[in-house]
């Protein structure tokens, strides 16, 4: 299997798979002098581990990274970082029962017929266990980013579950941390708890929509046509598993716009230009433009549930299933941090390129 690598100079490679002895990854082009350590990163990874809260799949994996390489007495050296995550709460045997059925909507039966090996343990390298590695990845990719640029922030948040969602108005970024669904939208939460409670108890599962924000970016990253930076943003967070679907700024709603509405007008400020509006989502023809970078992507239901589906097996032949085991309701929840890390590694790279081509911005106005 080839592909397991994204970026150009911040370049991050994934091994591992949801029922192995351990996943991690390895990071090639990380700057030296930067301080990172074992306590940095666990702090992101612990927001996305699982068994959190009730609304998550209760497999108890205390996500512990382990730094085997390009650290030294607390800062980056320049070479290649290694970084291991240990599984620790395997239980193969709930999926005994699957080993030969595929699960509909899963990557099962597209696995097997590229590759002809079946590893029906959890999903194995399909499973969304592996993004615990990018977390850790975009650990190091903040710790860069807030040396560089100390005033970029990245953060998301969940504003839809289902058909269910929030009031702009009421968005409070720091009602995120204090209720399980990311939310920035304190009654949200509240009616989301019972509508997901009602969905666990039946057996089934829902989507949601991921909103990640960047500020803070300075203008001049990305490239035209091929190295657009909302073009790689778009890829990072289609990778997430179980993304179907992204959009820059107002995205899809951009359609309904008249030109005259959509256009972001200008007038000069103190400091530059000011833009009056962000439909844009702070990218204008692949190249960031100072503004906020806003990023959605929207995640469809898990597949894994306890209603019973038709499906096949390998053999040719019709049959029912039901997947067993320990599985995300909403798999959204813990989409965020998967999120805000992809985010950060997507901006690290282009930071660097950018840095390495240009230096410093070459236009200017007034």
């Amino acid at each position: 299997m080839s592909l397991n690598s994204y970026g150009h100079l911040f370049r991050v490679t994934t091994w591992g798979e949801s029922h192995g002895p351990a996943l991690g990854c390895v990071i090639d082009g990380c700057p030296p002098g930067v301080t990172v350590d074992t306590a940095m990163l666990q702090h992101w990874l612990d927001l996305r581990k699982p068994g959190t809260s009730k609304y998550v799949t209760q497999r108890r994996e205390p996500d512990a990274v382990e730094i085997l390489s390009g650290v030294f007495e607390g800062v980056t050296t320049g070479t290649p970082i290694s970084l291991m995550i240990r599984n620790a709460d395997q239980r193969s045997k709930d999926y005994g029962d699957i080993r030969d059925k595929f699960r509909p909507g899963h990557a099962d039966y597209a696995y097997f017929v590229k590759y002809g090996v079946r590893d029906y343990r959890g999903g194995g390298r399909s499973s969304a266990r592996e993004t615990a590695a990018r977390v850790a990845a975009g650990g190091v990719a903040r710790a860069v980013l807030s040396e560089m640029v100390p005033g970029v922030t990245v953060r998301g948040a969940m504003v839809q579950m289902g058909d269910r969602g929030i009031d702009r108005d009421r968005w409070d970024w720091d009602e995120v941390a204090r209720n399980p669904f990311w939310t920035p939208d304190a009654a949200a939460a509240q009616d989301w708890a019972g509508y997901l409670d009602g969905l666990r108890r039946a057996g089934d599962s829902v989507g949601a929509i991921i909103e990640i924000r960047a500020s803070g970016v300075p203008a001049g990253l990305g490239a035209p046509i091929y190295g657009k930076i909302d073009t790689d943003l778009a890829a990072a967070m289609m990778s997430i598993n179980a993304v179907k679907g992204v959009e820059i700024g107002d995205g899809f709603a951009t359609a309904g716009l008249t030109g005259s509405a959509n256009a972001d007008e200008m007038r000069m400020g103190p400091d530059g230009p000011e833009f009056s509006s962000n439909h844009a989502g702070g990218v204008l023809g692949g190249i960031s433009t100072g503004q906020e970078i806003v990023v959605r992507f929207a995640v469809k239901p898990t597949s894994s549930i306890l209603t019973p589906r038709a499906t096949v097996d390998r053999f040719g032949k019709d049959t029912e299933i039901v997947t067993k085991g320990r599985h995300d309701p909403c798999v959204g929840i813990r989409a965020v941090p998967v999120g805000e890390a992809r985010r950060a590694c997507v901006l690290l790279d282009h930071m660097l390129r950018h840095r390495g081509q240009v230096g410093e911005n070459k236009g200017r106005v007034g």
